[in-house]
Parts: structure tokens; C-alpha cells; sequence
């Protein structure tokens, strides 16, 4: 993949490339910090250079503010859970803590024995967004990239049972494995990629993003109606049909075709004075 401009998400900078390759660089004040801990923030910026895959991923983990996942946004995906296709976009929360790495190792918690993998289109924000109409909504993409929602799901299962958030069940740590940032160049068609995940190089999803119920226009429109979208927020689009269990020991390679691709081990979490 080495070639492909990617997008560098950093929090000193903001930089525009031009035809002529020269980039214009504009001074920005690192965010404050709450006492809760959080950073509001009214400018956040994004650096776009040419690098390999794995350079940006850093600057994504450590600038984006959350992940909004869209649940049951393939119908096919929708009815194998049994579950009805809705009539808006059902969204979830996802903390940042939960990216990986390409090339990192997924980690299974105690006592579970599998995870389910559901490969994602993820969009990243470019530019604060708020009540965004859908005619002018992908001027607030920055970029995209493959993104796997790894899931609980007895934990899931118990929870929807309950009335329960899926928190415990999409939130842990290494659950968002994320490639690196594709710019809007590099991706003209957004809604007609082709998604596919493979275990020990067996294929289990291949999808394309043009089967997704909601759009991504009407997807950002939707979320910044409900929240304000910052830059380096990601948005998971939702998974295509195949989704299933991934066990200790086994590889999970992924991509969408011709753009890129992702690999990851799969491990039991150890905790201190665990053996």
C-alpha cells in the first residue's frame, strides 16, 4: 500500500495539500483538560502526508474523541441474528481505549472462549460537525479505513435480553482493530467497495458497502443531529452477513479489495499473576 496519501490525525498542526504539493500549516492550542478528564475541543486538526499504512494509526488512537457504531445496517447481517431490519439507524457507543493496531493481537477476556468478528467501512471525520444537512454531508469526511467491531456475543446476547447497553460487549479493550486512514482521493466510491474477512484463510464476510440500509450521508446528518462529531471521530458503518466466532489462536485477515488490508492474532487476555 505504500503510495496511498494518508490521513496523520495530530494535535499541533493542520495541513492542506495543494496541487503544487506545497501544504500551509496553521498553529492550533492543544485542548484543555476537564476535570473529568475530558478534552473539549474546538479545533482539531489533521495532517495529511504520504506514508505507509501503519505510520497514521498512532495519531488516530490518540486524537479521535469516540466511536459511533451503527448496528444492523445490512439487512442480510440483520435477519442471521434475527433481528429486524430497522427503521433508523441503531447506534452504539465505543470507547477509543478499544483500538488496535494492525498487526496486534485481539485479545479474548476471561472466561470467554471466542469472539465474533463483523468487518466495518469506517468514516473519519474531517472537520467539527453539528446538525449537518445530508446534501452537504460528506464535506465533513476526512478519510476512511477497515475496521473490525470484535463482539461478545453471550455477553451481547445477554444484554439486549436484559435491556442492557452493549458496552461490555463491543467496548473492551482491543475490540476496534483499525487500519490506517485512506483519504477521500483514494476512495471516490465510497458506497461500492467490497468488504471481506477471512480466519486462517478461510473466507467468512464479503460484502459490499452498497447493500447498506443507511447511507453516509444520511449516517453523519443522523449522528450530528444527536452529537457533535469532531475531527478524528469514527463512525462504524456496519457489517455485512458471515459473521461468527474467532478463537484462541487463530489469524484474522481482512480488507476492502484493491485499497487495503489488515491482519491480527488472536490470544487470551492475561491479567497480572494470570498464567
Amino acid at each position: 500500500m505504500s503510495g496511498l496519501e494518508s490521513y496523520f490525525l495530530t494535535s499541533s498542526s493542520l495541513s492542506f495539500p495543494f496541487s503544487n504539493n506545497k501544504r500551509s500549516q496553521v498553529q492550533c492550542t492543544p485542548p484543555r483538560r476537564s476535570p473529568f478528564g475530558i478534552a473539549p475541543i474546538k479545533r482539531r486538526p489533521i495532517l495529511i502526508v504520504m506514508a505507509s499504512p501503519s505510520a497514521g494509526i498512532q495519531k488516530l488512537l490518540h486524537v479521535g474523541t469516540k466511536i459511533v457504531a451503527v448496528g444492523r445496517n445490512y439487512a442480510a447481517h440483520a435477519k442471521e441474528l434475527g433481528n429486524a431490519v430497522p427503521k433508523e439507524p441503531v447506534l452504539f457507543m465505543k470507547p477509543t481505549s478499544s483500538y488496535l493496531e494492525n498487526g496486534g493481537t485481539i485479545e479474548i477476556p476471561q472466561p470467554l472462549e471466542s469472539l465474533h468478528h463483523e468487518v466495518e467501512l469506517a468514516v473519519v471525520i474531517g472537520q467539527k460537525a453539528r446538525d449537518v444537512p445530508e446534501s452537504t454531508a460528506m464535506d465533513y469526511v476526512g478519510g476512511y479505513a477497515l475496521a473490525l467491531d470484535m463482539t461478545a456475543r453471550e455477553i451481547q446476547a445477554t444484554a439486549k435480553s436484559a435491556g442492557l447497553p452493549w458496552t461490555v460487549a463491543k467496548g473492551q479493550d482491543t475490540f476496534t482493530p483499525i487500519s490506517s486512514v485512506l483519504s477521500k482521493s483514494n476512495v471516490p466510491d465510497p458506497d461500492n467497495l467490497e468488504l471481506w474477512l477471512k480466519v486462517d484463510g478461510e473466507i467468512r464476510q464479503k460484502g459490499s458497502t452498497k447493500d447498506m440500509i443507511f447511507k453516509i450521508p444520511f449516517l453523519i446528518s443522523h449522528i450530528s443531529s444527536i452529537m457533535t462529531l469532531f475531527e478524528g471521530d469514527v463512525i462504524l458503518t456496519g457489517t455485512p452477513q458471515g459473521v461468527g466466532p474467532v478463537k484462541i489462536g487463530q489469524k484474522i485477515t481482512a480488507g476492502i479489495t484493491d485499497l487495503i488490508d489488515v491482519h491480527f492474532n488472536v490470544e487470551k487476555r492475561k491479567r497480572p499473576g494470570s498464567c
